[in-house]
Order: structure tokens, then C-alpha cells, then sequence
């Protein structure tokens, strides 16, 4: 994928997880918000020429943002994404908990894709 396919996918997944949310999916809700973050770091590492093949790898991409442009949000944000990936498979979350982490995963996938280099491409 291209980071262009992975800033729409991104996107896609946020509304996804809303939808699902809403009807009371809150596995499907979960891991669609996972996906969502997940594709926002994944669009910033095509656009620097790497291809993140391990969750590993997205972690250390998530800090290394955080730590280039000074917003230890983003890695904290990240956390939370990563606790919607953990809820997938286990059910763990609360609906407080769910309701208390969304917020953090959109904020991080939207300043995730408002970075200047995925929004200054050539093509």
C-alpha cells in the first residue's frame, strides 16, 4: 500500500469504529480503531520509504514521532490504540474505559495525518 491508500484507510476505519461502536460492537469497534491508528503510522513510514512489518515496529515508529516533533502525546495516544488492539481479542474494556480511550486514539490518528509530510506529496 501506498500512504495515500493508508491515509484513506485510516480514515475509513474511524468511521468504521464509530458505526460499530454505536451498534454495541465493541470487539469489531476495537479493533477498528486499532486499524485506524495503525494505517496513520503506517502512511507516515511509506511516505520515508520503510515498510513496518511487525506491531514492534509500529511502536517504535509511534515513539520516534512523538520524540521528532516534541508531542509525548502521540506515544501515549498509542498506548491507548494498543489497548483497543489488546480489547479484540480479550473483551476487557468497560464501556467507561472505551469511552474514556476513543478520544485519544482520533486525536493521535488525526495529528498523525495532519503532518506536513503527508499532506506536502507529490502525487
Amino acid at each position: 500500500m501506498q500512504a495515500e491508500e493508508h491515509i484513506q484507510t485510516a480514515q475509513d476505519f474511524l468511521e468504521r469504529s464509530d458505526r460499530y461502536f454505536a451498534d454495541g460492537d465493541r470487539l469489531q469497534g476495537s479493533e477498528k480503531l486499532w486499524g485506524a491508528a495503525a494505517h496513520a503510522v503506517l502512511a507516515v513510514a511509506r511516505t520515508r520509504g520503510r515498510r513496518l512489518g511487525s506491531h514492534s515496529r509500529l511502536r517504535e515508529m509511534a515513539d520516534t514521532l512523538s520524540l521528532e516533533i516534541g508531542e509525548p502525546l502521540i506515544s501515549a495516544d498509542f498506548d491507548s490504540a494498543e489497548r483497543f488492539h489488546a480489547n479484540y481479542y480479550h473483551g476487557y474494556m468497560t464501556d467507561y474505559d472505551i469511552d474514556i480511550e476513543r478520544p485519544a486514539v482520533r486525536r493521535l490518528v488525526r495529528r498523525v495525518l495532519s503532518l506536513p509530510e503527508l499532506n506536502n506529496r507529490n502525487g
